[in-house]
């Protein structure tokens, strides 16, 4: 073939699409301002799409979603790893090229964006072979730079790279240099205002398109987590340059904590987390009075909130539409104590479902057996017992069955919906008999399940976000001291030596602000203070 034949071949070609960086990278991709954050084991594929399904479908670009923290030496070395993890379409990610086959699951244009895809590392080219594979799926690839957990601790990633700034700049240089796509990275606070900047500006530079920071150090976590820092999020934006996106983490327990969030911090978006394993509807609009009775309920004294029993009715159909492709069992409506009660007599079309026209039982067996790779179905069982919090803890025979339920057995999570239903039902009808006030009282010890006292601010926020048990809503964490009362937290031998040389610096109060809430607490004046639970590894 003669030169001027290449020439002519190579003019013919579409030119290299350029890759968009920063806020031009962040405005294209619909400029989000709600972030459902990288969960270990949670953030999967069904829970981003009932996240998804909440918002109407002209906002689709007004959610951006993470898929959970992956860890990039595994990632790259292991195809079975890949395949029970990241499953974009149905042929395993065997090279770094594009599938030519359709869309399935994770980072489908049609559902699943705009999607990050997380990663964990300490190696740089580790980090960029695993994102190779993402690239063609996904938006863009994030560090993440927060996870506190002990794993990360022994693994040498996460929070725990934040003494070498030297690796993390070419972790994420790496990535900025060589990837089709941007990177975007995910951290913690350090001990000051002025260092957490230093520590920014070093991520930015580079080549991080996005930050997210999360308003708690590396040493917050569990029964210490207290409250994020939301003034050193503003410290960052009124000192970096305006182009910087800065996405906030931290302190949002319900939709009403999105703005005031945005206004405080004047962060791009706001990222929920626990928040959201607890109220996948947390950044939906309510839907207007009258419409959506069967799944949105209101209460007389203003409680208001999507009823748990159509969150996971909805959620089980997903699994079926998309993870298992089949037919969701047609189900009776919700019950409403408007209805006949005649009507729930008859037998339940999900129970229709499992036990009429299925294939023989040992083929079922084995289909089963296959879907159970799937992250989607390996979740449902800590997904259920997350939103379910305050309801188990009195009904017990549904915590019981719950715990008996293994990944892929949907009849098995079918049964434990119709109990969930049943219980709905019933606590509806006693509602719709004594006022709201007397049904919350009469559950007063599903909002304690640990034992802590409310009193003074914790009081006052259990009454701002609480709801009756079958209303979606955050579980409230108690704060550090509260904890410490308890017994649930103890000081470590460390801790004792600090605080004999610190003295009476460790009595002072402070008033420590969560989500508009004033709250004075006692105790180290080290710790901004809480929040909410955290039943999954939340590695921020």
């Amino acid at each position: 073939m003669g030169e001027s034949s290449i020439t002519g071949i190579l003019m013919d070609m579409p030119p290299t699409p350029k890759k968009l960086t920063g806020r031009a990278f962040y405005e294209s991709i619909g400029s989000p301002k709600m972030i459902l954050a990288p969960m270990v084991d949670r953030s999967e594929f069904a829970w981003r799409i009932l996240t998804r399904s909440y918002l109407e479908p002209e906002e689709s670009k007004s959610l951006l979603a993470y898929t959970p923290m992956l860890h990039s030496r595994l990632f790259k070395e292991t195809a079975k790893f890949r395949d029970t993890h990241f499953q974009p379409t149905r042929d395993s990610l065997i090279n770094h090229r594009a599938s030519s086959s359709k869309p399935w699951l994770d980072g489908n244009p049609e559902i699943d964006r705009p999607l990050f895809v997380q990663f964990c590392s300490n190696d740089p080219e580790d980090l960029l072979d695993a994102a190779r594979y993402v690239a063609p799926y996904c938006d863009a690839v994030d560090l993440n730079l927060g996870c506190p957990q002990g794993i990360a601790r022994s693994g040498h990633y996460g929070a725990f790279l934040q003494e070498d700034w030297s690796l993390i700049y070419k972790l994420i240089n790496k990535l900025h240099e060589e990837l089709s796509i941007p990177v975007t990275a995910k951290f913690r606070i350090l001990e000051s205002k002025e260092r957490t900047l230093e520590y920014a500006k070093m991520i930015l530079s580079a080549g991080a398109s996005i930050i997210t920071v999360h308003g708690r150090r590396r040493e917050q976590k569990g029964h210490n987590m207290g409250l994020a820092d939301w003034s050193y999020i503003r410290y960052l934006r009124d000192h970096l340059p305006s182009e910087t996106v800065i996405f906030a983490n931290g302190n949002i327990l319900n939709r009403g904590d999105l703005q005031p969030c945005l206004d405080a911090t004047g962060a791009d978006g706001v990222m929920s987390a626990e928040g959201n394993l607890s109220d996948p509807t947390i950044f939906a609009v309510p839907p207007p009075p009258g419409l959506a009775v069967r799944e949105y309920w209101r209460g007389e004294r203003g409680e208001e909130g999507y009823r748990i029993d159509a969150v996971i009715r909805r959620y089980l159909d997903i699994i079926y539409e998309y993870v298992l492709e089949e037919e969701p069992p047609r189900r009776q409506p919700l019950f409403v104590p408007l209805d006949p009660l005649d009507a729930e007599k008859q037998e339940t079309s999900a129970e229709q479902h499992n036990n009429e026209g299925g294939p023989p039982k040992k083929k079922q067996k084995k289909d089963r057996h296959a879907k159970v790779l799937s992250p989607s179905l390996k979740a449902m069982q800590g997904h259920l017992f997350q939103m379910l919090r305050p309801m188990v803890s009195s009904h017990t025979e549904i915590r019981n069955a719950l715990a008996k339920c293994s990944a892929g057995d949907i009849p098995a999570f079918e049964r434990v919906l119709t109990m969930i239903e049943n219980a709905v039902k019933q606590a509806l009808l006693g509602e719709a008999r004594k006022e709201v006030g007397e049904q919350l009282n009469e559950k007063a010890h599903d909002e304690n399940p640990s034992g802590w006292k409310s009193t003074g601010a914790k009081a006052d926020t259990i009454a701002t976000y609480k709801r009756p048990w079958w209303i979606c809503q955050p579980f409230i964490r108690p704060l550090p001291q509260q904890a410490k009362e308890s017994g649930a937290l103890t000081a470590s031998k460390k801790d004792i030596a600090r605080m004999k040389n610190e003295g009476d610096k460790e009595d002072q109060g402070h008033i420590a602000r969560v989500d508009g809430i004033e709250s004075k607490q006692e105790g180290t004046a080290t710790a901004p203070q809480n929040e909410l639970p955290k039943e999954a590894l939340v590695c921020g």
